[in-house]
């Protein structure tokens, strides 16, 4: 699910602007042009605004703190509007970076400042007055956040009822490795959907594959995922293994920055909403708690749920770090998204996992993106161009698309450099409250709970389960939860990437991710019903969604073949079908000729493969019955021979056969 930042809706009346008395002596730089307002949005919160301060004046700021001034900014024109409207705090956005403040000014992240100050003032008033300022470059007003989550309407359904269909391990014939229940694995349905478990609609193969991309990795410790949402349940019976601990601080002392990155006590990470090391847990804050089980819930453990990177049960899982920026479940904005954000590039993570973001169509464009939330737009680049994990050549920012059942992804998720994630239901087709469009990237499951509402078993069995607070389990829908899926399978392919000795760019771990998908274009179809926040029964017309999903649904074990380097194909389930080899071999080069295909019995089984696979016209004949995923080894030979007994050379490559439902004319497959 994604929490998206609540919009407080303010007057949007901007007053006339007031002068600033200007003092020559006390002045940060040239006589010049006053700030620009870069984002005057209704959605602003109240009593707060944040500013970018010229090199000048921030050192001018910086000289009369060392002289102990505690409040104001100790620049004159700045000081007397900071008074006026009762300003109770002046500070860095970004806190002194303690070992890591050479690269904080190096990025010219200490000219941020923000000032909280009396929320009466309107915060149009707040800036105008600040305007004439200058020794301000930029104005930028504090946007209200809100996860994404999306809470269901009142269901008319029945009581609930307990879910008695099993799995169809016939059907689908892939091996779970691990000793969780039998009940979490069909309830899981979005690693490995078997089909018909809790709700008629429920589809073979509508899943992120992930039990077969476990035969290959589990996760690695050295993989450091940030959950920037709400606090994580750090001590939960199936979270606690794979918790990033801050070692200095776990065994430092109380109340010292033992470790000297610029914050006290962050044993987990950090609670910005706070400014403690102390993580808050209640009912209402269960979201992060759900999120970071998806990614990382440990494996094995014979206790819960699993996640996708949660290891094999030997401590081997990624490590998840906790960022809070909610303190309840409408709080959270820029300036403490922006802070944790650095904070996870500074103390080691690979990956930021962003189930937050704007109301969609708040933020029409990456360049109103870009110059109205340049604060948190610099945090993030701060965090993409850091290298906290051997396998990648920086770091990856995905966030969820949005709940608001609108053609455009949110904010910050819908910027070019990031990844935006929108949901998927267990039947293949759109999530009734799913954003798409432009700005949306890729799909993920994030379960749509009237999937089973309207077979009137009231479980949430078609929604995403997974940890929650008070050491519980439970079901929640949203692109908050499709986003962790996305997140836990980058972290799954970094940590196969480790263990195979590879490393990507940046640019290239992006564009591998998002090019292992399976097509959802052809569930973009006819329609589904689902209940309105009203609780009345609506229709949803599917061909909206058309084109608008991102490249595809994401697929765990094509991430992993294509981290190896091995070539995935698209093998359509249920009729005879011939594959062309040519286009995947060297740009169709003719002179390679099949000789051979192997295959092993299991995974003839598992792809439901009777008969074997035949050789005709230098084409490959087969049938597969099941949906699922295979390595397949050809044979062949690179050279045309000759009569006189003169042979081309026999190489042999390997290809992993990805087989689904439906193989539409141009695939999707990418």
């Amino acid at each position: 699910m994604k929490y998206p930042f609540k919009s407080l809706l303010l007057a949007a009346t901007v007053l006339a602007a007031a002068s600033c008395a200007k003092d020559d002596t006390q002045s940060g730089g040239e006589e010049t042009a006053g700030p620009v307002i870069v984002n005057a949005s209704p959605a602003a919160i109240g009593g707060e605004i944040i500013l970018k301060l010229k090199t000048e004046a921030s050192g001018i700021v910086e000289k009369s703190r060392a002289q102990g001034v505690s409040k104001g900014s100790g620049i004159d024109e700045i000081d007397r509007i900071l008074n006026t409207v009762n300003t109770v705090r002046f500070e860095r956005l970004f806190p002194d970076g303690g070992r890591f403040e050479e690269r904080t000014r190096r990025e010219g992240l200490h000219l941020w400042y923000y000032a909280k100050y009396d929320p009466s003032v309107p915060t149009s008033e707040m800036a105008s007055l600040l305007s004439s300022c200058k020794d301000i470059e930029i104005i930028e007003y504090s946007l209200a956040a809100e996860t994404s989550d999306h809470r269901r309407a009142a269901s008319p359904a029945a009581g609930a009822q307990s879910v008695t269909r099993a799995i169809a391990d016939e059907e689908r014939n892939v091996p779970f490795p691990f000793n969780e229940s039998e009940r979490s694995q069909q309830m899981q349905w979005h690693y490995n959907n078997t089909g018909n478990i809790f709700a008629q609609t429920s589809q073979l193969g509508a899943d992120a594959n992930v039990y077969a991309a476990w035969q290959l990795s589990t996760g690695n410790p050295d993989v450091i995922v940030a959950v920037v949402d709400q606090g994580v349940k750090y001590d939960h019976e199936d979270l606690a293994a794979n918790m990033w601990v801050n070692e200095a601080e776990l065994n430092g002392t109380p109340g010292v920055d033992d470790d000297g990155n610029g914050y006290v006590d962050d044993i987990y990470g950090y609670n910005f909403t706070k400014e403690t090391g102390e993580l808050d847990f209640s009912a209402e804050l269960m979201h992060g708690t759900h999120v970071a089980g998806t990614i990382a819930a440990v494996n094995n453990n014979g206790v819960g749920v699993c996640g996708i990177a949660g290891g094999s049960g030997k401590n081997d899982g990624v490590k998840i770090m906790s960022c809070q920026i909610f303190h309840d479940k409408d709080g959270g904005d820029v300036a403490m998204a922006a802070k944790a954000i650095k904070y996870a590039a500074d103390n080691g993570a690979a990956i930021i996992q962003c189930s937050y973001g704007y109301p969609a169509g708040s933020v029409t464009s990456d360049a109103a993106y870009s110059s109205g939330a340049s604060a948190e737009k610099q945090a993030i680049d701060y965090f993409i161009a850091k290298q906290n994990c051997a396998a990648i050549e920086g770091g990856l920012a995905i966030f969820a698309a949005g709940n608001d059942l609108t053609g455009i992804s949110g904010y910050p998720g819908a910027y070019r450099d990031y990844i935006s994630v929108t949901a998927m239901s267990c039947d293949y087709t759109p999530a009734y409250y799913t954003n798409y469009g432009p700005g949306c990237n890729i799909a993920a499951p994030g379960g749509d709970a009237y999937q089973s509402y309207l077979e009137n078993i009231n479980t949430g069995a078609s929604e995403v389960l997974s940890t929650v607070n008070g050491g519980k389990y439970g079901y929640m829908q949203g692109t908050s939860m499709a986003c962790p899926h996305v997140s836990g399978v980058a972290a799954l392919g970094l940590s196969y990437a480790l263990q195979l000795g590879k490393t990507f760019t940046q640019n290239e771990f992006t564009t591998l991710l998002l090019t292992s998908v399976n097509d959802i274009n052809q569930y973009c179809t006819g329609t589904k019903q689902y209940f309105t926040d009203k609780g009345s029964l609506a229709t949803l017309d599917l061909s909206q969604y058309k084109k608008g999903m991102g490249t595809g649904y994401i697929d765990a074990y094509q991430v992993l073949m294509n981290v190896r380097g091995i070539t995935c194909i698209p093998i359509p389930v249920g009729s005879q079908y011939t594959l062309n080899l040519q286009p995947y071999l060297g740009g169709g080069n003719l002179d390679l000729k099949i000789t051979e295909i192997s295959i092993s019995a299991e995974d003839m089984d598992r792809l439901g493969i009777s008969a074997n696979p035949t050789i005709f016209a230098n084409q490959i004949i087969l049938k597969c019955t099941k949906p699922g995923s295979a390595v397949v080894r050809i044979k062949l030979l690179a050279g045309n021979g000759n009569n006189s007994g003169m042979n081309g050379m026999p190489i042999t490559k390997e290809f992993a056969f990805i087989a689904r439902e439906v193989h539409s004319q141009n695939g999707g497959w990418l």
